[in-house]
């Protein structure tokens, strides 16, 4: 099995089917988990030295943050919908909590955090979205946690793939610390298909090969992108959602293609 490649696993007293730390990925600042949570079901947590972004990937939920409270929250209720989902911002150095009031499925994104912005509500109306792409490499994107909204470390984008298409392509990678043309993120890409038993692939590859490899991603999976390029294709009749979470030394994505495909975006 690839070093990568996370799999799902039964939830656990608090709902955890998934959980990827910079100790167990070897890195230094991304950190990601899910929860599938039952209607009434609450979990509580602490920030700690990271700050976090909670997107409810799907259903509805009572959170806290700190002082703030926002009640029944969320508005899809299937990541198929399409619709961009309500998130939550948290510094570090807070308590949380979140309970849910219908089923639900929670991503937990962090990475470091230095305390410089305040918990806040991020609505579907602040999520921009656009299309990137054409023909069977269109991708439709939902920006989260972008650049041009305040945080410490993270960087937040959900991608709608349609079924038969590429994505993240032409292959590129964000590993070597040149800005202004490159800056280095780690990341991870929480995939689901539609229908759920269909399947995607991701390679991750760097231009010597030093690390090369070629996962089958199946719904709920997470693949970790610790360097190198990283496209991934969908197969035909599923359509493929991924969320993807970044984060580095500088809160800057500045990516290179490699240079053996770039030809593709110069047609």
């Amino acid at each position: 099995m690839t070093s990568l490649l996370v799999r799902p696993q039964q939830p656990d007293e608090q709902g955890k089917v998934l959980e990827v730390t910079p100790e167990s990925a070897g890195w230094d600042h991304v950190g990601f988990r899910v929860h599938d949570l039952k209607a009434g079901q609450r979990i509580e947590g602490d920030t700690g030295d990271r700050e976090h972004c909670l997107v409810l990937l799907s259903g509805r939920a009572t959170v806290t943050g700190g002082e703030a409270r926002w009640e029944d929250i969320g508005e899809r209720m299937d990541i198929f919908e399409k619709i961009p989902p309500y998130a939550v911002y948290l510094p570090n150095g807070v308590g949380f909590s979140v309970e849910a009031t219908t089923d639900m499925q929670l991503a937990v994104c962090s990475a470091p955090g230095h305390g410089n912005h305040g918990a806040r509500l991020i609505t579907p109306d602040r999520i921009k979205r656009s299309t990137r792409g054409s023909g069977s490499n269109t991708r439709h994107i939902q920006d989260v946690l972008p650049e041009t909204e305040p945080a410490d470390s993270l960087l937040v984008v959900e991608v709608y793939t349609p079924a038969g298409n590429w994505s993240s392509y032409p292959p590129h990678k964000h590993d070597v610390d040149n800005l202004p043309e490159e800056s280095i993120l780690e990341e991870t890409y929480y995939h689901r298909l539609n229908p759920c038993q269909g399947f995607a692939f991701q390679r991750v590859y760097t231009d010597d090969r030093s690390l090369d490899e070629t996962m089958a991603v199946e719904d709920g999976c997470v693949v970790m992108v610790p360097r190198g390029y990283h496209p991934v294709g969908a197969a035909h009749g599923y359509e493929l959602y991924y969320l993807n979470v970044m984060a580095g030394p500088k809160r800057e994505w500045k990516f290179q293609n490699d240079p053996a495909h770039a030809w593709i975006v110069r047609q």
